[in-house]
């Protein structure tokens, strides 16, 4: 077992990774399915990783297997790259030995893949640009390459070309409505000669739909709404039509919700591209619908022409959802044989804790299993493809009901692998429970970008709910059981990559770079970053030799939960925005990098002055998760993209905090302003903010009392 160069921060460090993680795979009573012999058919030519998820199936699996379990002890450093502040969550992508990413406010870089060297870098120049959305995300998770071009999103709903080989954009289209509350944060795709792009949106009104753009000249091919609108105005297409026979109530007022903001796949086959459909908005099914019903297309796979954008069918896994179980987790392809015939599938993990095998062909359900403890429904009926729901876990009684899996999601955004030559899928899996509620009072759509969609989740030791963990998995798609699986103190690790070398990465949020044996879990490598991974590794061929390359660092998703972590690494470790190594990181056999130690946290400014007000602290508080929290922590414990405010300067001057949030002083680097807070809201934020800088100066917000996420 080898454990990289920099294996330990200290003597408490390596004692913790020890407790965190179990030296092996925990084997279950299941076999793998069908493995495959000899050498792996690749799809995608060459030893490149072109696209996100790296060919149109998106398997996350490298054919590579030059670093194999034989020699994984030889694995090490071979470059790295530090990035400045700012979200650095994406896949990479390697063609023709250069490495493509984008870090920060949705800036591309272009680096020699084997040597790390700087060949060009593009900024879109999205905080100047981002105007009202940049209060929605930070940068993107994947970009896109195709003919000599390279594509990406941005906060404010750009999609761009930019040449690979000068880095100077190409074209530049608009993709988002103008108003719309939303945001690019996903990867494009390319199939067919067409980009196909999608958004996200949580924090109003907002109708979804997903674009292509022909991939040389940017000119729109077609656009496929996922949610019927208006129906005085008349439908766009038969499919609109359809889905509006399963809505209630007046649901277009509130837009519906259902952007597509991460998953998609291609047949070229059939010429069929597969979109995940995000959650309703609001995520409260009474509110939306009159609590009637499945309210087509949200939380839905759709099959579309890729040449036209027709309709062609759908799955939805949770019909009228009212638990934020959106259907965007990735969409894997593969051709599996079930019952002694080879079946063309769609797998999917999504949020709400089943494993889908979907016929990709008809979209025909094939089979689905609960892969984490479920409380919402008992099981998935084999004949109707619909979940059985437990009765009352909608919380339509007026009290609290307590759900696994959450908002969070069996399986988020962070992509699982498919490798066909275990036959076994591996999913970063996340272990939560909260308690699912109305909100009180009478709901209203946030017109200012607050994140708001009608539903009250509260989670952590003080609800009484079981402290949150994560684990790695490995599942057979084919018996629909699990085949091994590893623990971790905490969830929402990152993205996996599984190659021919009989080998899983995965990073993990406490900083560890791990590599499995893909049949047994077996660890058989780690490597301590120093800093939380989000991102999936991906791995390519460059000057003769196989690397593995992954972005350390997190995201503003992250930020969100951070009290929910408590006790684990990454509060131990006191992870902060601005000073956590967020670095690109590329190893290669015979690698002998180091990586120097990173700055220490900044320490928490005296303020003297200070005398905490009580009539303050609540609309404080309330501001504050209203409007910061997505970005700069819940309760202020900042380990996403926004700095850790309890280590700040501005809020103790007044001006200044003023200048920063109503004046935007510091739009150009992502924070955007507020000129609509009232005196009185702004002074409220502000007081917050110091008490809860008091609260680390002394040491009570190692352990906050209560851990919540409210929608």
């Amino acid at each position: 077992m080898h454990w990289g160069k920099r294996y330990c921060r200290s003597a408490l460090g390596l004692a913790l990774a020890g407790i965190a993680l179990t030296l092996s795979g925990c084997a279950m009573n299941a076999s793998p399915g069908p493995a495959a012999t000899g050498e792996v058919a690749d799809k995608v030519p060459g030893s490149d990783w072109p696209g996100y998820g790296r060919g149109d199936d998106q398997q996350h699996f490298s054919p590579l297997r030059e670093i194999g379990e034989g020699n994984i002890g030889q694995l090490g450093l071979a470059w790295s790259m530090d990035l400045a502040p700012g979200n650095s969550v994406t896949e990479p992508l390697a063609v023709d030995g250069v490495l493509y990413f984008a870090a920060g406010l949705s800036v591309v870089h272009a680096v020699d893949a084997a040597s790390g060297e700087l060949l060009w870098s593009y900024d879109p120049r999205v905080g100047e640009k981002g105007g009202m959305n940049m209060r929605t995300a930070w940068g993107v998770r994947g970009i896109a390459w195709s003919n000599g071009k390279v594509y990406t999103g941005t906060q404010d709903g750009r999609l761009i070309a930019i040449d690979a080989t000068s880095g100077k954009p190409v074209w530049s289209v608009q993709t988002l409505d103008p108003g719309l509350p939303a945001h690019v944060n996903g990867a494009p795709r390319v199939f067919n000669g067409k980009v196909i792009i999608g958004w996200a949106s949580t924090m109003g009104v907002n109708r979804g739909y997903v674009t292509a753009y022909d991939a040389e000249t940017g000119e729109k091919a077609w656009r496929f709404w996922t949610v019927p609108g208006d129906p005085s105005k008349g439908f766009e297409n038969e499919a609109m039509a359809m889905a509006a026979k399963t809505w209630a109530g007046e649901w277009w007022k509130y837009g519906g919700g259902g952007a597509v903001w991460n998953s998609m796949a291609y047949d070229p086959e059939t010429d069929t591209v597969f979109i995940g459909v995000g959650s309703p908005y609001p995520w409260s099914h009474r509110v939306r619908s009159d609590g009637k019903g499945d309210n087509l297309f949200v939380g839905a796979i759709v099959a579309l022409d890729m040449t036209t954008g027709e309709y062609r069918w759908h799955y939805q896994p949770t019909p009228g959802d009212t638990w934020d179980f959106d259907a965007v987790m990735d969409i894997e392809l593969a051709d599996l044989e079930i019952d002694g015939n080879v079946r063309k599938v769609l797998m999917q993990a999504p949020k709400n804790g089943f494993f889908y095998v979907i016929d990709r062909v008809t979209g025909d359900f094939i089979s689905a299993e609960p892969f984490v403890k479920v409380s919402w429904a008992s099981h998935v009926d084999p004949k109707t493809g619909r979940p059985v729901e437990i009765p009352g876990a909608r919380f339509d009684s007026g009290k609290p009901v307590r759900v696994t899996p959450t908002s969070i999601g069996g399986h988020n955004w962070m992509p699982m692998a498919y490798s066909p030559q275990t036959g076994l899928a591996y999913i970063p899996v996340n272990h939560f429970e909260a308690d699912y509620s109305d909100p009180p009072g009478k709901w209203k759509p946030s017109t200012d970008y607050r994140a708001d969609a009608g539903v009250m989740i509260l989670g952590g030791p003080d609800f009484g709910t079981k402290p949150a963990s994560g684990s790695l998995l490995a599942w057979s798609p084919v018996t629909q059981k699990p085949v091994w699986s590893v623990k971790y103190p905490t969830y929402l690790n990152g993205g996996v990559l599984a190659t021919a070398g009989n080998l899983v990465f995965q990073g993990t949020i406490d900083g560890w770079f791990k590599a499995f044996a893909a049949d047994t879990g077996k660890l058989v490598w780690q490597f301590d970053t120093g800093a939380p991974i989000i991102a999936a590794p991906i791995s390519y061929r460059a000057g003769g030799r196989q690397y593995v390359t992954l972005l350390t660092g997190s995201s503003m998703g992250i930020a969100m939960y951070a009290p929910t972590m408590v006790g684990t690494a990454v509060q131990k470790y006191a992870i902060d925005p601005m000073t956590q190594q967020r670095r690109v990181l590329t190893f290669a056999i015979g690698g002998d990098g180091e990586l120097a130690a990173g700055p220490a946290p900044v320490p928490p400014p005296d303020d003297p002055d200070f005398r905490e007000d009580p009539d303050r602290i609540p609309a404080g508080a309330i501001a504050f998760a209203s409007h910061c929290l997505q970005c700069h922590g819940d309760r202020a414990i900042g380990i996403g993209n926004g700095p850790d405010l309890r280590r700040s300067y501005i809020p103790l001057d007044k001006q200044a905090f003023d200048r920063v949030v109503r004046g935007g002083a510091l739009e150009a680097q992502g924070m955007p302003k507020y000129p609509e807070f009232s005196d009185a809201k702004l002074e409220d934020i502000r007081h917050y903010i110091r008490a809860q800088m008091a609260q680390l100066r002394d040491g009570t917000s190692k352990r906050p009392e209560k851990s919540s996420i409210s929608y």
